[in-house]
């Protein structure tokens, strides 16, 4: 069984998870971590639970989902995994946070590219990765068919979609992946976002007003 512990962080309120199964192991996706008191947060939750981080991996790479990549992959000693087509918002860290008002650290780039359906793997489980660009050239997400769970980064929310207005993003492309890759899956597949609640995708599929 896997668990997926949600921190929601960083004055963007940004979900960062830990993704952990019975073997101990776990994965961080998308470590926006800013503040010290989260960074002592995750600490604590990886003593607690006894957990061993492998690796890094994220949907996408814009400003508040790498805000903590340094201090995950420095402090545990781990690999930090993107796709390729966002090596250029991981480059221009620190530009894109001043646009925003924050002071960003550099971030170094990742130390290795996750590919469409390839998968992320630790202890026990195997996470697939689905290429679901639109709100970012690189973004992609974690699926676990076995529990019917998908880390959606900032592509699809609850009653919403993510941005399309940032360099790389587009509309018409998101739609599209969204209806012809992600409502694929079933219907009672935990959607967890970038921002805001969990859906599910029949949920988003009746209701969302961006794609009924």
């Amino acid at each position: 069984m896997i668990k997926v512990e949600k921190f929601v962080v960083n004055p963007l309120g940004e979900n960062s998870y830990i993704i952990s199964d019975e073997t101990g192991e776990c994965i961080f996706v998308d470590p926006g971590f800013f503040y010290e008191e989260e960074h002592e947060e995750v600490r604590e939750y990886l003593k607690i639970n006894n957990l061993t981080p492998l690796k890094i991996t994220n949907t996408h790479c814009h400003f508040d989902h790498i805000m903590g990549v340094e201090f995950v992959r420095n402090e545990f000693n781990i690999p930090f995994f993107a796709h390729p087509d966002d090596a250029f918002w991981i480059e221009k860290a620190i530009d894109q946070g001043k646009m925003f008002g924050f002071e960003m650290e550099h971030v170094a780039p990742a130390d290795a590219f996750l590919a469409e359906n390839d998968f992320v793997e630790f202890g026990n489980t195997k996470l697939k990765i689905i290429h679901v660009p639109g709100h970012s050239p690189g973004h992609v997400v974690f699926y676990s068919e076995s529990y019917k769970k998908l880390i959606a980064g900032d592509v699809l929310f609850y009653g919403s979609i993510g941005r399309t207005d940032l360099p790389g993003g587009d509309y018409e492309t998101l739609i599209s992946n969204i209806k012809n890759k992600l409502f694929d899956l079933p219907d009672d597949t935990v959607v967890y976002s970038g921002h805001g609640p969990e859906t599910t995708i029949g949920f988003e599929k009746r209701t969302n007003p961006f794609l009924t």
